[in-house]
């Protein structure tokens, strides 16, 4: 199980992380490789880019959509560029012993390559219609060893699954040039999953968490990924966030097991059970709101207790908490919870 909101744990757990990352660009030319850099590039992903017509027009819904995907992953090429390089360097905590390490760094060699064709491929259907591409940030990665490392692109990852079917509908409902997207990345929601069994199994989980994944609205994908980018380090931030709103941070303080139980939340503001409430998203299911209790101000946070009632139908694997303003509303879906949320994502992993 993991704790969410990555800066408000930093501070409970007195993580240290490191200085600003930025590897870019790479040696292989990422994220301008030349023709013959890109070459090797897919030989090393294990397959090209796809070489069907791109589209020449977008709506700026799927403009917003295809910008937050490139910032996604351009930073998973820098995660898991500086995750290969403390495990060839042999950094303390990256021995990977109990692992078969020459498995190991082929495995994440092909996914560090192919999260650079992900990225490519959304800034060419961005260039494709004369839109703003996505520049690379500096990162904070608040990991310390391969496990820690893992743990994190396993949490990333379901949170990537949970909102690329997102991006889908609304190329789907804005029609036109945009159709193919839905089948292109359909195919990387499935190469983003076959990575999540990976991580997963590596931390001797099941491999597929659940029969239906969690869904999540992009704003809290956005709030989420800021979470590791240096503030105020790369324009394509404040490109999305012109059309996508932050949220505060929602932490979770004691986490819930697969079984019903209370969950503690902290918030850096003001709550009361009166006006907010919690609102789990889990699987496929309809978004379920539940009272807070139990308030108590300390050193500027607001700690409070939720009920999480596992055993009602909520899926293992990925959770979604959200402090929201109102009680007792029933949400119909993640966008309407999006649209009452004051913090979060309260990101649960629940086994």
């Amino acid at each position: 199980m993991r704790l969410a909101s990555i800066a408000s744990v930093l501070a409970l757990a007195g993580v240290v992380v490191a200085a600003p990352y930025s590897p870019f660009p790479l040696p292989d030319g990422f994220p301008s490789p030349s023709p013959a850099q890109l070459k090797e590039i897919e030989t090393l992903a294990g397959g090209s880019l796809p070489n069907g017509p791109l589209p020449t027009a977008l709506q700026p819904g799927a403009v917003t959509a295809l910008q937050l995907i490139a910032l996604n992953e351009i930073f998973e090429v820098a995660y898991f560029t500086d995750l290969l390089s403390n495990i060839t360097t042999n950094v303390t905590g990256y021995d990977l012993a109990g692992y078969n390490r020459t498995f190991v760094i082929e495995a994440l060699t092909a996914v560090a390559n192919q999260e650079k064709l992900h990225a490519l491929g959304a800034n060419g259907i961005l260039a494709s219609a004369n839109a703003t591409q996505i520049t690379p940030c500096e990162y904070m990665f608040p990991v310390s060893d391969f496990l820690s490392a893992i743990t994190l692109a396993q949490t990333f990852t379901d949170i990537v699954l949970g909102v690329l079917p997102q991006a889908q509908t609304q190329w789907a409902v804005d029609g036109g040039d945009e159709i193919p997207l839905v089948n292109l990345f359909g195919s990387v929601i499935a190469q983003e999953a076959q990575q999540d069994g990976w991580y997963r199994s590596l931390q001797l989980k099941i491999p597929s968490a659940a029969p239906f994944l969690t869904t999540e609205a992009p704003a809290f994908a956005f709030t989420f990924l800021q979470n590791v980018i240096v503030p105020g380090s790369c324009p394509g931030v404040a490109l999305v966030g012109a059309s996508i709103p932050t949220f505060g941070p929602l932490t979770v303080v004691s986490m819930p097991t697969d079984v019903n139980s209370t969950a503690t939340f902290a918030v850096p503001g003001t709550v009361a059970p009166s006006t907010n409430s919690i609102v789990y998203l889990s699987g496929q299911n309809l978004p379920l709101t539940v009272p807070i209790s139990t308030v108590t101000s300390i050193g500027g946070l607001s700690y409070f207790n939720a009920s999480l009632p596992f055993e009602v139908g909520f899926a293992k694997g990925l959770t979604i908490a959200a402090l929201v303003s109102g009680t007792g509303v029933q949400f119909l879906n993640a966008s309407m919870v999006a649209s009452a949320t004051l913090y979060g994502p309260g990101v649960i992993e629940i086994d």
